[in-house]
């Protein structure tokens, strides 16, 4: 097949650097472009652009001048800001909800209105819009309490509070700051699985399963982070448990999408808890998750284009075809993070070797000497017959390595192979 369109991703972490290297491999692509992207990139063949993700004029500019067939949407911020929109004004194609249909991710309160209104099963919730009213409403809800910014927090604006008086001194933080609205919600105990579908109005299609750990250190302790690793498949993970997910979650979700004629063509990440009484959502996201990606692209058989093409194209979505092969990421993050992420680290040699890839998120300088910017700096990761064999590959990888002021897991895998380094 000859290579005959170019694409462009927006965004600048790892969940990018995943997407561009999985549209590069398509047999239809020729050129993959990254605005902003990260440095790290170029190391794969991507073209990196200096255009912020939130420049939706200038964005629009480049896809014209280099005749772009379509454009993929990485991050959040920039699907509920309006992207989709401010594109389909000028009939330029792109994958990703529209700014209303984003707010399934946008706010917490609209997600679990949707969840009670279509049906999807869910934890006791309820929101507020004083300190006051959140502080009396706390009597409602047992111990521990989940307590959520209702805005976008890049995965950080939830915390478990375990007593009154943290849960307390939350709230009152939250409303300090230029939140409008907090959500409360009952502690849902049980594993946490991340479901990513492929939705436009004709169908959709459900991609490979993952887990990911969200707590800064070993054994599920500090806070809650972006994401510190994740792995799939999940072989912990029963069939009859996943099947009672698609019936009690996806079908209703994709079912309450329809009804609310929301203008849905992209993905919709469904994090959900298998509790003791079945499985319970507990956040949507409107694009693919962070480290998930890293670890379910390189899992799919499919030619990831044609699959988005269609996609954005409205067409019937070809079926899903998975690898057999497991796959495990790390991230390597700089030291303090999530609260106060040391900058400007120099950082080893991650010249590939066999079966080792890795995907550059918040990282500068120039491709031969690489410098941590703050934050989840990078993810490490390896396919393998199972589980165990590709966490063996990325920790023996990694052990070799000297790090300056980073830190990563130790332990990622851990709850499908037991297993710890």
């Amino acid at each position: 097949m000859k290579k005959e369109f170019k694409v462009l991703v927006v965004g600048s972490g790892g969940r990018e650097h995943a997407i561009c290297k999985s549209l590069l491999q398509s047999q239809g692509v020729e050129k993959v472009y990254c605005a902003p992207g990260n440095v790290g990139m170029k190391a794969d063949g991507i073209e990196v652009v200096d255009i912020p993700e939130l420049d939706f004029d200038n964005l629009k500019h480049f896809v014209k001048k280099n005749s772009i067939a379509w454009t993929f949407v990485g991050p959040e911020d920039a699907l509920v800001a309006g992207i989709v929109n401010s594109f389909k004004e000028e009939n330029l194609k792109i994958f990703g909800p529209d700014a209303i249909a984003a707010q399934l991710e946008g706010s917490k309160d609209t997600a679990l209105q949707f969840m009670q209104t279509y049906h999807v099963p869910t934890a006791k919730f309820a929101s507020y819009s004083t300190v006051k009213d959140a502080l009396l409403g706390l009597q409602q809800f047992d111990l521990p309490v989940v307590i959520k910014a209702d805005g976008l927090a890049a995965g950080k604006g939830v915390t478990i509070a375990q007593n009154k008086k943290q849960a307390e001194m939350v709230i009152r933080e939250l409303f300090t700051g230029d939140q409008s609205k907090v959500v409360l919600e009952e502690f849902l105990d049980g594993p946490e699985y991340s479901l990513f579908v492929v939705v436009n109005s004709k169908n959709y299609r459900i991609l490979p399963v993952a887990q990911d750990h969200k707590r800064a250190y070993d054994l599920d302790k500090g806070p809650n982070t972006g994401g510190m690793g994740a792995y799939s498949p999940v072989p912990q993970l029963a069939k009859n448990d996943y099947q009672l997910m698609l019936r009690d979650v996806v079908e209703p979700s994709i079912k309450g999408l329809r009804e609310a004629k929301l203008n849905y063509c992209g993905i919709l990440y469904i994090g959900l808890i298998l509790t003791s009484k079945g499985p319970k959502v507990i956040e949507y996201n409107v694009r693919l998750g962070d480290p998930e990606t890293q670890v379910v692209l390189p899992r799919l058989k499919n030619d990831f284009a044609e699959l988005i093409s269609a996609c954005v194209n409205n067409e019937e979505l070809p079926k899903i075809s998975i690898s057999e092969k497991a796959c495990l990421g790390v991230v390597v993050a700089a030291e303090g993070y999530p609260q106060n992420p040391i900058k400007g680290q120099k950082l080893p040699d991650f010249s590939t070797s066999e079966g080792i890839e890795v995907d550059y998120a918040n990282v500068n300088g120039d491709l031969a000497a690489l410098k941590g910017n703050g934050g989840r700096l990078l993810t490490v990761l390896s396919k393998g017959k199972t589980i165990e064999e590709a966490q063996r590959n990325v920790y023996g990888y990694l052990k070799e390595k000297a790090f300056e002021n980073c830190f990563y897991r130790k332990d990622i895998g851990r709850r499908a192979t037991k297993r710890a380094y």
